[in-house]
């Protein structure tokens, strides 16, 4: 990244601007969507929910089909059905999800983003794209100002929160049912609800409805 670039993005907005210029290889696969797909969002998907919530569920990086689509996080693809019907299912969301950013849905006490904010190809960011990605993770986080628990969905989500807030991605070990503490925040790990995990087997609707009623369970104890 060019000290130009980084200029053209201040480093504490928690939202990126939807032409942001800073991964040169995602501008190049935005443009290539913008190309085949005008009608499509096709930007850096923002976070979505309430701006007072105690709770942060944090993806991988949007899906060419979905948030990259919709331009709403977990709203086009697989995921999102999983995801917003067990979010019902613990009180963190009001309305009936139909996968279209105008069905109406509200999230109450949380809110989703992504640790990538843009569309990567074959769904996997670089590491330097990570890298770069983090300042809006790192600013999102301190715009939450009644955040006590981020639900991580995968890896990379889970490294990158760490590093977010001043830690080694080795700090707190991967994988599913997991917590631990960062910083201020505690935090849930989960396999990612995405259709290969539930495909598989290695996701089941039960393994992530405990992680999320353990959030429920740990936030109504504060």
């Amino acid at each position: 990244m060019t000290a130009r670039l980084s200029q053209v993005v201040a480093a504490d907005v928690p939202e990126p601007p939807r032409d942001c210029p800073l991964c040169p290889r995602l501008v190049q696969y935005r443009r290539e969507n913008q190309a085949t797909n005008p009608e499509w969002y096709n930007g850096p998907a923002p976070s979505f929910g309430d701006p007072q919530a105690r709770l942060l569920v944090l993806g991988l990086a949007p899906g060419r089909k979905g948030a990259n689509r919709t331009g709403r996080p977990f709203t086009g693809d697989y995921a999102g059905k999983l995801l917003y019907e067990t979010l019902d299912k613990f009180g963190f969301s009001q309305g009936r999800f139909d996968a279209r950013v105008d069905d109406g849905v509200r999230l109450i006490d949380c809110m989703l983003s992504n640790a990538v904010r843009c569309a990567p190809p074959g769904n996997k960011p670089l590491p330097e794209e990570e890298a770069t990605c983090r300042r809006f993770l790192a600013a999102r986080l301190a715009a939450l100002p009644r955040l006590k628990a981020v639900v991580c969905l995968g890896d990379v989500s889970r490294r990158n929160l760490l590093k977010a807030v001043g830690m080694k991605a080795s700090a707190a070990p991967a994988g599913h049912g997991l917590q631990f503490q960062a910083g201020p925040y505690r935090i849930f790990s989960s396999y990612h609800c995405s259709r290969l995990n539930t495909n598989t087997g290695r996701l089941t609707t039960p393994m992530f409805e405990a992680v999320f009623a353990d959030v429920r369970a740990y936030l109504d104890d504060l």
